[in-house]
């Protein structure tokens, strides 16, 4: 594969990133195109055609089972009082569930009744355990900075608790309706902030962050990737699908940064470490925080790299780069925390916003990341996918004359380490076969020696008898000579 510096590169208009109705703000692709204030009355009108249908349904159905009733009754002739007394019981009966089912698909259900507020100021066993040292923390630096507005901070505080109590009851909730009670909370505080209490809408974003910070430190281990929804899922999809494309090179995405660069090196460790950091954080506006603080280290990469400011057509595909390189910890998870829970005028408008939406374009590139995106063709894409070869290894006559000499070295570097790899593996081939060759002699030798032993069975005679003593009675002794006397010597 050769790379020119004609290829094609990754772009994305400006306009595609903005909500696809035309308001102005940043759309976002799990808000299906839309911006989060789109994206609601999109969400309320189909909410409320739905509860319509369902009406009529229910309607129809009891209309029916009525006329059925009626007709049978007829059949019948004349009622007897314990069988009116039954046909009053069932209608009533009936009334009862349709007026359930129009309870449950109606509105008011997200929000909560006033009588189910009241009986949430009870305070929960889950509220009033003890906390975590950071629930604590954070409870401390929110009443504090409530203490700065007086009589509206104390109302502030009263309405944030009540909210905190009133979800313990909504947990049963689909986490869709638990992210809508938490939008309507932000909109109605925010508004009530302004009308009333005349805050500046400087202060009202800081109140804003503030009670977002507080409830949502909280709410975390219940809201973030519950088990009724499918994000842990998507999760392990999309890291499954960063891992196979591990092969694909800054040179493919035509990403504008040198690592040769030391400097550009750090900012790209440092691009990769915020957005893993992401993870760790529990409230939505520091996570954004940490796709904001990546997103100006690529910027700055890209700035070192080409002496000139970055564009939007060269930050996308570093971005890609960045993601594919780092591989973030549950990635659809905490995207999909985001959008249900932060702050709604954050994912809108400003740098928190724009980057978010971009970290959703990347994801949903990488997604659907073809042979065509990369400029190949698809038999290499295959091969490549497959893990059958890699595409580091580059020739030298492939090379442009203008192209960098730390880029070369690195190939040349990898094509090296690419031969030692295949020597390695040659030798641990023949490793492998010379121990099989031992263990299989060994064998062998064993089997010899058993088949020879079957064949010539070792036979242990009796011992022979034992020699007569020196001093026994012996016919042989008779022949010896007499033995010596001892002489005295007279000396």
């Amino acid at each position: 594969m050769s790379l020119k510096s004609e290829r094609r590169g990754i772009h994305v208009d400006q306009s595609e990133l903005l909500c696809k109705k035309g308001c102005g703000y940043y759309g976002n692709p799990a808000w299906q195109g839309f911006c989060s204030k789109c994206w609601r009355e999109e969400y309320h009108k189909a909410r409320q055609k739905q509860i319509q249908e369902d009406w009529e349904l229910a309607e129809r159905l009891q209309r029916e089972e009525e006329e059925a009733f009626a007709s049978s009754q007829s059949s019948q002739g004349a009622q007897s009082l314990t069988f009116s007394k039954f046909e009053e019981k069932k209608t009533n009966e009936k009334t009862r569930k349709v007026t359930t089912v129009k309870k449950f698909f109606s509105a008011s259900s997200r929000v909560g009744s006033k009588k189910e507020i009241q009986e949430a100021k009870a305070p929960s066993p889950s509220i009033n355990r003890q906390t975590s040292i950071e629930t604590d923390r954070v409870s401390k630096e929110f009443i504090e900075f409530l203490k700065t507005f007086h009589k509206t901070g104390q109302e502030i505080y009263k309405q944030t608790k009540l909210f905190l109590e009133a979800m313990h009851y909504k947990r049963d909730l689909s986490i869709e309706e638990q992210s809508e009670c938490t939008q309507d909370f932000y909109q109605s505080v925010a508004e009530r902030v302004q009308t009333r209490g005349k805050v500046p809408p400087e202060r009202v974003e800081k109140i804003m962050d503030q009670i977002e910070k507080y409830i949502m430190t909280r709410l975390y281990k219940y809201v973030f990737c519950p088990e009724t929804t499918d994000d842990e899922k998507k999760d392990l999809a999309i890291q499954k699908r960063i891992r196979a494309l591990h092969w694909v090179t800054p040179q493919m995405l035509c990403v504008p940064v040198n690592e040769e660069i030391p400097e550009v090196s750090d900012m790209v460790v440092k691009a990769i470490t915020d957005i893993i950091e992401m993870d760790s954080k529990r409230v939505p506006r520091d996570k954004l925080a940490c796709i904001t603080k990546c997103s100006k280290h690529i910027f700055n990469a890209i700035k070192i790299t080409k002496n000139e400011p970055a564009s939007a057509d060269d930050f996308l595909p570093t971005l890609i780069y960045i993601v594919l390189k780092g591989n973030p910890p549950r990635l659809q998870s905490n995207i999909q925390y985001i959008t249900r829970f932060c702050n709604p005028s954050r994912l809108m408008t400003g740098e928190d916003g724009y980057y978010f939406t971009n970290l959703c374009c990347a994801v949903a590139f990488i997604e659907k990341l073809d042979a065509q995106s990369l400029n190949l063709s698809q038999e290499d894409f295959d091969r490549y996918m497959s893990g059958q070869t890699s595409p580091r290894k580059q020739e030298s006559e492939n090379w442009s004359p203008d192209a960098c000499l730390g880029v070369k070295q690195m190939y040349k570097n990898l094509d090296l380490l690419s031969q030692l790899n295949e020597r390695q593996e040659r030798i641990m081939n023949e490793a492998k076969k010379l121990e099989k060759d031992l263990i299989d002699w060994t064998d062998g030798i064993a089997k010899e020696v058993q088949d020879i032993v079957e064949k010539y069975p070792l036979e242990i005679k009796p011992p022979n008898q034992s020699l007569a003593a020196i001093d026994s009675e012996n016919v042989e002794n008779d022949k010896l000579p007499p033995p010596l006397q001892p002489q005295v010597y007279a000396g």
